[in-house]
């Protein structure tokens, strides 16, 4: 694009240097975009982070209609963000296009807990803890993500354990990736390549686990991000199956996962598309709104922390610590 010449001030008549400053103003060529670089935050706005502008869920149909995956990224514990995914969950349901539920709260060693649960209508909650090993993998309290649970249940949705079971991560934590890949535990999960030498996910992890956990050694240091890789590959590993086998019938897969796992479109879907380049992704990344966290959302929003931010209401838990 060409360069525009400058405008010699010195020569305009008065009148015509206020148009031209007003029609400069107006469209935000003086740089000046207050409405969209300070927006006001309130309970129930969806931003588009690409451009900071207010959009409906009416908005995000088309798009969610369209896509392969769909990762929404929560606060844990949030009662708002599991009725955010019903609501997306709903949405495909109402125009055909038959999802499957993929959470973290789930490992594999429990798929076929969850199997029977969604495919059997008399097993019940109890059974289901029992058979997807709850206590010894994710171990908090199961009525905080019970609705979203028995959603897929009702509606009869594929529901797809995202983690790798809890005693493979903390073989990774305790004796370091290439070790604990020696273990014959780990030849019963295999999860493919494991790409540990990205500069953009080591900036990024690396800095929130240093801010998190001060003063430790570094070996342990590594070994925890080392257990951020396996669990985000691993996790990877599941989506990319899913896309590699899913029939043309089945519509996409909601990724139900905390927004660490989605940030900036890094921990696990830039894994996903290093094999899977075509795939077609919406992130939304959910937030439960409180005016103490308005810097933070408006960096997140400038940074581009997902292709959607969501502002939903607390949860009766209150605000959730950032290294919960």
């Amino acid at each position: 694009m060409p360069r525009m010449r400058p405008i010699k001030i010195s020569r305009l008549k008065p009148l015509i240097f206020l148009f031209i400053f007003s029609t400069l103003f107006m469209y935000g060529l003086l740089g000046c975009t207050t409405l969209q670089t300070k927006p006001s935050f309130e309970v129930g706005q969806i931003y588009n982070v690409s451009d900071q502008t207010l959009v409906t869920v009416k908005d995000l149909t088309p798009y969610l209609l369209a896509a392969d995956v769909i990762y929404l990224g929560e606060e844990h514990y949030t009662p708002s963000h599991l009725e955010a995914a019903q609501t997306i969950l709903n949405i495909l349901l109402a125009h055909q296009r038959q999802p499957s539920l993929a959470m973290e709260m789930f490992s594999w060693d429990g798929q076929p807990g969850l199997d029977r649960f969604i495919h059997n209508p008399e097993s019940t909650p109890e059974q289901l803890l029992e058979e997807s090993n709850w206590k010894n993998n994710w171990g908090g309290e199961f009525a905080d993500y019970q609705s979203l649970v028995t959603f897929a249940q009702s509606h009869q949705l594929n529901l797809i354990a995202l983690n790798p079971p809890r005693p493979l991560v903390r073989l990774v934590k305790t004796q370091g990736l290439v070790k604990a890949l020696e273990d014959p535990e780990m030849e019963k999960w295999p999860i493919g390549e494991l790409v540990t030498d990205d500069p953009e996910y080591k900036h990024l992890i690396f800095e929130q686990i240093e801010s998190c956990h001060t003063g430790l050694p570094d070996h342990v240091y590594r070994r925890i991000f080392e257990a951020s890789i396996f669990r985000d590959e691993g996790m990877a590993h599941i989506i990319r199956n899913y896309l590699n086998h899913k029939s043309p019938s089945e519509g996409p897969l909601v990724s139900y996962t905390g927004g660490g796992h989605i940030q900036y479109h890094i921990p696990i879907p830039k894994r996903v598309k290093r094999t899977q380049p075509s795939v077609k992704t919406v992130t939304i990344y959910l937030v439960a709104w409180d005016p103490s966290k308005e810097e933070e959302v408006r960096a997140e929003l400038q940074n581009g922390i997902a292709d959607y931010l969501w502002l939903t209401p607390l949860g009766p838990k209150g605000l959730q610590e950032r290294c919960g």
